[in-house]
């Protein structure tokens, strides 16, 4: 129960993939004996937790890339993102839509800012800004998903005999 309300705050944009793998982990340690979790299951949700972070990291400066931005707007879409996410949170008051939302328009504002900025064309930077913005979407529902296969995992490496 309390890996799955951990799942929940990956919503808000808060690391819940993180606190289930150390839940589970803490949980592990202290009941070690009993062999409720393999050495491989706690590694299984590491790994899926670390790729989470990558993707999620990664993909508005990848959506930047692929659209044809400059590596230093794509930079921007990273502080962008992270910028826009904890603004939309409190701004837009709307569970997971806000956080969404913000880390999205955040990144794609600011590699449209930083594009138009370096003299390119008002049409191109405005689609590289998009490329951001819909990379950034896929990046955090991409680590939601990981989230919940890091539940599952977790959850039927608990109830299996």
């Amino acid at each position: 129960m309390l890996n799955a309300a951990w799942l929940l705050v990956v919503v808000f944009g808060l690391p819940g993939n993180w606190l289930i793998v150390i839940s589970t982990c803490l949980f592990a340690w202290w009941r070690w004996d009993d062999g409720v979790f393999s050495i491989y299951t706690l590694i299984a949700i590491l790994v899926l937790a670390v790729l989470g972070e990558l993707v999620e990291f990664s993909a508005g400066m990848i959506g930047a890339r692929k659209s044809g931005a400059s590596w230093p707007g794509s930079i921007a879409a990273l502080f962008g993102a992270v910028t826009g996410a904890v603004l939309g949170t409190f701004l837009i008051p709307i569970p997971f839509f806000g956080t969404l939302l913000g880390a999205c328009l955040g990144a794609g504002l600011c590699v449209w800012g930083m594009e138009f900025s370096r003299g390119t064309k008002t049409e191109h930077s405005v689609r590289y800004a998009v490329g951001a913005g819909i990379g950034e979407f896929f990046g955090i529902t991409s680590k939601f998903a990981l989230g919940i296969a890091i539940w599952f995992i977790v959850a039927v490496a608990a109830f299996w005999p």
